[in-house]
């Protein structure tokens, strides 16, 4: 029942946005939720195994204010995120990867965890483990950053929202969505979590620009291609891939 209840806060947010998204079948819809099935499957039985790092860290959250761990720990948090995104853009095995999470034609709040399930074996050893070297988190500066993790959902989501010339305050829908972009000269853009900041400071920062189709010439048709999606991603598709959708 405890473990129910920490996923509670993903699943209403999850639901809530649902009810605003814009309408219409998705193509992938259930290929998404197939796939975030697997993703909680392998969080809950492997990624466990892995400890990662459990020894002392630079800084502890539990002699820092609450409201200062947090900051610290999100922003340390959103860094690691950033770091990695923006390698599993750069290094072909982990594009092979996350060309998983690319390929939905129709970029929605159930994109949100449509992760190859290695992804987070992998961050779990790097990046993750690198947060924790820094700064320790007390539970409920863990529980707080859980809550504010849930803003990537809001991010994927399928309508135009923009932040404007305040764009590169914090991610949007419109901002993510150019990162996601079948457009070449959308093309390694906006790789920001939470905070574009980190796009401003390493050069990788463009305001949205409209809303652009999404997806790519190839994506799983099964679970069974996503399970082994690596091996495959670019390969020819043997279904026809589905008509962009129009613009709002």
């Amino acid at each position: 029942m405890t473990l129910l209840l920490s996923f509670l806060p993903e699943f209403l947010v999850i639901a809530a946005l649902l009810l605003v998204e814009r309408g219409g079948p998705r193509t992938d819809g259930w290929r998404n939720l197939q796939i975030w099935a697997l993703q909680l499957t392998v969080a809950l039985t492997i990624l466990p195994l892995l400890r990662g790092w459990v020894g002392p860290a630079l800084i502890s959250g539990a002699h820092l204010p609450f409201w200062l761990g947090f900051l610290l720990f999100l922003l340390l948090k959103d860094l690691a995120e950033f770091a990695f995104h923006l390698a599993q853009h750069r290094i072909p095995f982990l594009w092979a990867m996350h060309s998983l999470h690319h390929s939905d034609p129709e970029m929605a709040v159930l994109t949100t965890q449509r992760h190859f399930w290695g992804d987070q074996l992998i961050k779990q050893m790097t990046v993750w483990s690198a947060v924790l070297m820094i700064l320790s988190p007390t539970p409920a500066i863990a529980f707080a950053y859980g809550i504010a993790s849930l803003w990537n959902l809001f991010a994927h989501l399928d309508a135009p929202i923009d932040f404007g010339r305040w764009s590169w305050l914090l991610n949007s829908p419109a901002y993510h969505r150019r990162h996601h972009s079948r457009l070449p000269e959308h093309y390694d853009t906006n790789f920001a979590g939470i905070f574009p900041i980190f796009d401003v400071i390493c050069g990788t920062y463009r305001r949205p620009d409209g809303f652009p189709p999404t997806g790519m010439d190839r994506r799983p048709e099964n679970l069974w291609q996503a399970i082994i999606w690596p091996l495959i991603w670019n390969q020819p598709q043997t279904e026809p891939a589905p008509a962009p959708k129009p613009a709002p």
